[in-house]
């Protein structure tokens, strides 16, 4: 396997390299590097927002949970993958590509004439995004320090080059064309990975007859584990809030989006990305079953091995082909994020750029496109090597981050009566309330804080608030629910003054968008 997996290694980071790379000719402006001159086709964009949903989390990641919790990991992923991207082409879709948006911010300052919720729903996105560069990276860094002789610092930095290399040079062209190969290869070698390995188990029955006496050695109920809802409903909506509520706001879409060829193609894209994007996960998680039939709900194994373990077992060839899987997750998902991230960075906290020649924007695209890209895999080396924080709470945490603005969007597009106020300070109360929580988990956890016999009823909310399951009430509740009352509430009581009048008139398409709006 080392041979073959460190040949898979070099080749595919290569070819993936020079395939975005290639792509330089078509990103020769701002416009065309940051969406794609307006001119990709709805395959294109449909492969590129379905590997961003991906990554490493919903690949491996499900194939772990799977292991460790039961089925319903992979179904409710699939789903709310699909639910997510679908959501974004049915509602907003069209109304980013009619106003020719390069960030999702963007479109505040359209309707209020004034740049602070740009600014703070940036905060917020990048917060999420910052997160998953490094995470990314990290795992690049992991898989080439254990099975190639660089250490994890070499690992990290070699992440950094192919990101910034193909993704600066390419634009989104790069990171669309490189995602068609990369959804290509998850989903050719998640099926290949499976249908051998149930041949190599002895068939269906088979694995799912070990797989219950594994269930009955560990005193687990069998039904649960292979239940559609598995513990109940409440981990359920736990995902959806955790991995679905957010999407309107992570500003990678916007960029998909007003790069469609016409308002025609959005809907179809993100519906066939959804379809694309919910079948991975539930390949992956097919393999975690696999993996939990032939080690046990006790594997030992981690990370990308939880997907590579068995594959390697049936043979070299199909072991390598599971290592390319994995690597085309990971730069699938980081590839986009990372190109979003300079764009919002550009656009929305440098607004002086919009006013320089496309040759200037281009150059600062590329340039924090490759800064961004260093620092994400420094940070990621730091994390590595001097601390023991949970990469998937980090995670978690930067989805939270995010709904706040995804739920000033709603309400920026369909209640007319939203102010300034109302979308801003919604979002700043409920990014402060989920940072917060977060924090107060943290310290709870670390300092074993519970309830004692005989505590009032609210010490022992609280205690099963921050400490319940080991995780606490997951944050994007709070992130959700808090400005879903601010936003109108803060609205009713403000008055709005200075707004574009003609905001709702272009956005139905009764009127003509005038150009560069944003």
């Amino acid at each position: 396997m080392d041979a073959i997996a460190l040949t898979t290694i070099v080749v595919y980071l290569v070819a993936a390299t020079a395939a975005g790379s290639l792509m330089a000719r078509r990103a020769t402006s701002s416009a065309g590097w940051a969406v794609a001159g307006g001119g990709m086709s709805t395959t294109l964009v449909a492969v590129g927002i379905a590997g961003t949903r991906i990554g490493g989390a919903g690949t491996y990641g499900v194939a772990g949970d799977v292991i460790s919790g039961g089925v319903w990991n992979l179904w409710w992923y699939g789903i709310n993958t699909f639910l997510a991207l679908a959501g974004v082409g049915l509602f907003f879709g069209i109304y980013f590509r009619r106003f020719r948006l390069h960030t999702v911010g963007e479109l505040f300052t359209i309707r209020f004439r004034n740049r602070r919720c740009q600014w703070f729903t940036s905060l917020c996105v990048q917060t999420e995004y910052a997160i998953v560069n490094l995470i990314e990276a990290y795992v690049i860094g992991v898989i080439l320090s254990t099975l190639t002789p660089l250490s994890m610092f070499g690992g990290v930095m070699v992440a950094a080059v192919i990101f910034s290399t193909y993704v600066s040079l390419g634009g989104l062209w790069g990171t669309a064309v490189t995602n068609l190969i990369h959804c290509t290869v998850v989903l050719v070698g998640l099926l290949s990975v499976g249908v051998m390995g149930v041949n190599q188990l002895g068939g269906w029955d088979a694995v799912t007859a070990t797989i219950g006496d594994h269930l009955a050695a560990a005193s687990q109920d069998e039904a649960a584990w292979w239940s559609f809802t598995g513990a109940g409903w409440l981990p359920i909506f736990g995902m959806f809030f955790a991995a679905a509520v957010h999407t309107p706001a992570a500003s990678v879409y916007t960029n998909y989006a007003t790069a469609a060829r016409t308002e025609n193609h959005i809907v179809p894209a993100f519906l066939l990305g959804g379809a694309i994007g919910a079948l991975m996960p539930i390949l992956a998680g097919v393999v975690g079953i696999l993996t939990t039939a032939r080690y046990g709900l006790d594997t030992g194994l981690g990370g990308y091995r939880n997907l590579t373990t068995l594959a390697s077992e049936i043979s070299p060839v199909v072991g390598g082909l599971a290592l390319a899987a994995v690597l085309a997750a990971v730069i699938s998902s980081g590839g986009p994020i990372l190109l979003s991230s300079a764009t919002m960075f550009v656009r929305d906290w440098l607004p002086g750029t919009r006013h320089h020649s496309s040759e200037q924007q281009l150059r600062a695209y590329r340039i924090t496109t490759t800064v961004y890209a260093f620092l994400a895999a420094i940070a990621a080396w730091i994390v590595a090597t001097y601390t023991t924080i949970s990469i998937l709470d980090l995670l978690l945490f930067g989805f939270a981050m995010v709904v706040p603005p995804a739920v000033s969007l709603g309400y920026l597009v369909y209640s007319p009566r939203t102010t300034e106020k109302g979308a801003y300070w919604g979002m700043v109360i409920g990014y402060a309330s989920g940072l917060i929580w977060f924090i107060l988990i943290k310290l709870s956890l670390a300092t074993g804080f519970g309830a004692p016999e005989g505590a009032g009823v609210f010490h022992r909310a609280l205690a099963y608030s921050f400490t319940v399951d080991g995780e606490g009430i997951d944050p994007s509740y709070l992130t959700f629910f808090v400005p879903l009352i601010a936003v109108p509430l803060i609205s009713k009581l403000t008055v709005q003054s200075g707004v574009r009048e003609d905001f709702f008139e272009m956005l139905s398409g009764r009127k003509p968008v005038e150009d560069d709006l944003a």
